[in-house]
């Protein structure tokens, strides 16, 4: 793996390095996001993202999730890509530890009810209890299930789920080093919250064309300025850092 951007010839990005720069800042909130795209813009093939990985990309993402406090999904992204919380190898064990993290970070998920089942292995495979972040629409019967389940509840909105909220719910329980992995209904709706610090988006050297959607939708609004941090290139892949311009 080299550096593309900043160019620096005699920095070899070894695996100390990686996880230098995709480490979190100490800063009492962070919201990673991590994307992988085609680099027509795809964000599935055959309605996964998995066939758009590669070993840079699953790199990175690891690391996204060994130094988090907490992994963040939509509920549909959890049961297509088969989510079923973290269980930790002896390497991601030793950087947690090194790092003074808790061993295993939970998983928290975002629904307002319709597609997640109790019996989601999200909840019903993790080492630890899942945070299911829903909002009062969801129904008491539906909440009661996944409590029964195992996961922890946290309501926040009304019809749909406050993200701004469900964030600083988060940080309140000292889970401030956040790794969203997806869906783009989620990652369009913290943009809008203007949650979101950072985008962590691999480029897959594939051209996919067909019906699939962008890394984020949602409702319109005004364009939010990146900075660009670094970009990373392996075998034709490129691995972009962008950070929220304040």
């Amino acid at each position: 793996m080299r550096f593309v951007w900043p160019w620096d010839e005699a920095r070899v990005v070894d695996d100390d390095e990686l996880e230098r720069l995709y480490s979190y800042p100490a800063d009492p909130r962070w919201l990673a996001v991590n994307y992988v795209s085609s680099a027509d813009g795809a964000v599935e093939v055959g309605g996964r993202a998995a066939r758009l990985s590669n070993a840079p990309d699953r790199k990175v993402l690891q690391l996204g999730s060994d130094l988090a406090d907490v992994l963040l999904v939509g509920a549909a992204t959890a049961m297509i890509e088969d989510f079923e919380g973290v269980h930790p190898s002896e390497e991601t064990l030793r950087r947690r530890r090194r790092h003074g993290l808790a061993d295993i970070p939970p998983t928290a998920v975002v629904t307002t009810g319709r597609t997640l089942p109790a019996d989601a292995p999200v909840i019903t495979k993790a080492d630890v209890p899942t945070i299911v972040i829903t909002c009062e629409s969801a129904s008491a019967e539906k909440r009661e299930a996944w409590a029964d389940a195992g996961a922890e509840v946290l309501v926040v909105g009304t019809d749909t789920v406050d993200v701004a909220a469900a964030v600083q719910a988060l940080v309140d329980r000292g889970l401030g080093r956040i790794d969203c992995e997806g869906g783009p209904h989620l990652f369009g709706s913290l943009i809008e919250a203007g949650v979101v610090d950072e985008l962590r988006l691999t480029v897959s050297p594939l051209l996919v064309s067909g019906p699939a959607g962008r890394i984020a939708t949602g409702v319109p609004i005004d364009p939010v300025d990146l900075d660009l941090v670094s970009v990373l290139a392996e075998g034709g892949v490129m691995l972009l850092r962008y950070r929220v311009r304040p």
